[in-house]
């Protein structure tokens, strides 16, 4: 076994993040207002290419919480406020498709109504 073998995995490069550390990261509108965090990020199965950040919103400690399904290209990261940026103000997120309890199927129908409610093209097969 060498060192290489032992060495534990990098969770971040200059261009490469592990998912563990993108969950919990701040989510900013263009004004630096804070919207809330990354709860997590759903994958496409096939591509590997990220389909949605969803964005913990609202609530206190995660209590009352609602979860916004952002699609991935809406988001920039900004090195300078060590979180995302969207060019979203709070009464577009609040009109946004969501839910607090039962997670969406994440169907077609639902991508549709996601990405639609952004003026976005529904990118799924």
């Amino acid at each position: 076994m060498t060192d290489t073998d032992n060495a534990i995995a990098t969770d971040e490069t200059d261009r490469l993040i592990a998912s563990n550390k993108v969950e919990g990261t701040t989510v900013y509108n263009d004004e630096g207002e804070k919207l809330g965090s990354i709860y997590n990020f759903m994958v496409d199965k096939v591509s590997g290419e990220v389909e949605y950040a969803v964005l913990q919103f609202g609530g206190l400690f995660g209590l009352g919480a609602d979860y916004y399904p952002l699609p991935w290209d809406l988001l920039t990261y900004d090195t300078e406020q060590g979180g995302y940026v969207v060019d979203l103000d709070k009464e577009t997120l609040e009109a946004a498709p969501r839910y607090s309890d039962e997670e969406p199927r994440y169907d077609r129908a639902y991508g549709e109504q996601v990405y639609g409610h952004y003026g976005l093209t529904y990118p799924g097969i």
